[in-house]
């Protein structure tokens, strides 16, 4: 039967229709993400999974003890779709938890390490979460009293489970329920639990386009299909070795990285931590074949090759959201570009692509359903090959809306079904193939460090101090970051100027996320407006660039 058999409240599905056009044609699978992956596990049970500082563990090893937390998981109580609150840095034992999840049948809902009680307590709340899975040794936050200290205000959340924690009074160590479960048993569990393909897989997050982030529902066959396409027009082969340092749980990751080398049988290398040091000992462990990495990574990832400079002999290729071209003329190696959202839509370069492509262009759609429009912003109207338009999308591994959203839906979607992301791209022809350049946002966001940052969201905290008449939040240019905020203050009568330490410690009093914390203050005597009488970020923006320009210019 085409289309899911038991609707979760809340999600929407893609019409019927659309999905007989892509599974009748073959583009689509009937199978479901985690059937497709346990079935790599077994076809390579004996090639290393993940690469730690501990020692290999090949993949017969992972898929084991993947069952005996997926078999301990539905043990507790925990059912079939029922929602899982995700919040960790990068480590063996997060993947490990992640497949363990999917498993079980279970939804895991991708939060970031960063996110803090505002963030997480609404996400809790929205998708219902039952359990909540952290990491127990993170130096910089104590994840395991935070996500006690939120229990009270997720009412659903029955478990509080870490890895890599000590024994804690009230949270459960997923070490100890792996040390307990019977492999035979637990094989057995996890084969017995319904698979449905047309099924939601996770929940990924919105970049933060809107005050909250959306949940986004991503079902077994699109994850799948856009993982596979993945494999396809990169290449990974079976003795790959993979490097990521960036956040696993993020679409991007997963997508790129995570589902594509699992399916593939590949490996990931995984340092202790984010230092250069950490860096180069797990090149000389397992040199990478493929390295995936943002602008703010690439001075760490320079110190690592000074100090194990034969590992850049492994290294096949580079992946990189905003560096392609740097790491391709620096290293002299293929680096791939990388374009796409959360609610699907990728755009990558292929290998046989031309320079010109891969050094100016985010690359091509990666299915051929895949259909993508650009339109005069704000009308269907589409616009000729090289101007800018506004994007709009839809395709077989692109979502149909948002969960539990229907109002956001209305804004994000056309009634047939095209997504509006807010990007801005040019449609160039190169060799007779299309491509896509991207050129900018129609959304009012602050881009730090590939994390987007909704400008409305920092602008209500900030207008919520008592010092704050009006303001205005703008990403200000970094060579690092890309941007940082920016914030722009009319202040009250009779009111000292806050500095930047004063509205970080009342972002951090909201529980907003540290990274999306004001990192420079300007106080100005009013708001610039438009001749129409709209807000006029581009003033902004252009003088806090000039302002950048002029270290004697004094502000906050």
């Amino acid at each position: 039967m085409i289309g899911v058999r038991d609707p979760l409240p809340g999600v929407v599905y893609p019409p019927l229709d659309h999905l007989r056009t892509y599974v009748e044609s073959g583009e689509l699978s009937e199978t479901s993400l985690i059937e497709a992956l346990m079935a790599s596990f077994a076809d390579n049970a004996g090639a290393p999974a993940l690469c730690t500082t501990d020692g290999i563990i090949s993949y017969a090893e992972f898929d084991e003890r993947t069952d005996r937390f997926a078999a301990a998981l539905l043990d507790m109580g925990l059912m079939p779709l029922d929602r899982v609150l995700f919040q960790a840095n990068n480590s063996p034992d997060l993947i490990i938890a992640l497949i363990s999840c999917l498993k079980a049948g279970l939804i895991p809902t991708c939060t970031l390490a960063a996110h803090r009680e505002r963030e997480i307590s609404y996400l809790g709340r929205h998708v219902d979460a039952k359990a909540f899975i952290v990491q127990g040794d993170d130096v910089k936050f104590d994840l395991e009293a935070f996500a006690l200290k939120m229990q009270p205000q997720i009412p659903t959340v029955r478990h509080v489970i870490s890895f890599r924690g000590r024994p804690r009074d009230g949270v459960t160590r997923m070490e100890d329920l792996i040390a307990k479960t019977d492999a035979a048993k637990a094989y057995a569990a996890v084969r017995a639990v319904p698979r449905d393909a047309y099924q939601v897989a996770v929940f990924q997050l919105s970049g933060g386009t809107t005050g909250v982030p959306k949940v986004i529902p991503r079902m077994q066959n699109d994850y799948l299909l856009n993982a596979t396409l993945t494999i396809e027009a990169i290449g990974y082969r079976h003795d790959d070795v993979m490097f990521m340092p960036m956040p696993m749980m993020h679409n991007a990751c997963m997508i790129c990285f995570t589902m594509p080398v699992l399916l593939a049988g590949a490996a990931f290398v995984i340092p202790e931590d984010l230092t250069p040091e950490s860096w180069a000992a797990a090149f000389k462990r397992t040199p990478p074949t493929y390295i995936g990495v943002i602008r703010p990574l690439l001075p760490r990832l320079e110190a690592a090759f000074d100090l194990e400079p034969a590992a850049l002999g492994h290294v096949r290729a580079f992946w990189s959201a905003d560096s392609a071209r740097m790491l391709r003329e620096k290293y002299g190696r293929p680096t791939y570009a990388m374009f796409g959202m959360s609610e699907g839509m990728n755009m990558y370069c292929r290998p046989d692509d031309s320079e010109e492509a891969r050094d100016w262009t985010v690359g091509r759609p990666l299915s051929s359903f895949d259909e993508v429009r650009l339109v005069v912003p704000g009308t269907m109207d589409e616009v000729a090959d090289g101007e800018i338009g506004e994007m709009i999308c839809r395709g077989p591994y692109t979502v149909s809306g948002y969960f539990n959203a229907p109002e956001r839906n209305r804004e994000a979607f056309t009634p047939d079904g095209f997504y509006k992301p807010g990007d801005l791209l040019v449609r160039r022809v190169i060799d007779g193939k299309h491509y896509y350049a991207f050129a900018g946002r129609l959304k009012d966001v602050v881009d730090r460090g590939s994390e987007k940052i909704n400008c409305e969201e920092v602008e209500l905290a900030v207008s919520t101090h008592v010092a704050v008449a009006g303001c205005a939040v703008v990403g200000m240019p970094d060579p690092i970051l890309g941007e940082r905020v920016c914030v722009y203050v009319v202040l009250r009568s009779g009111h000292q100027a806050p500095s930047v330490s004063d509205f970080q410690g009342h972002m951090e009093a909201l529980g907003l996320a540290k990274f999306k914390w004001p990192e420079r203050v300007v106080t100005i005597d009013a708001l610039p407006l438009t001749k129409v009488g709209k807000l006029d970020k581009a003033a902004l923006r252009i003088d806090i660039a000039k302002r950048l320009e002029q270290p004697d210019v004094v502000t906050n």
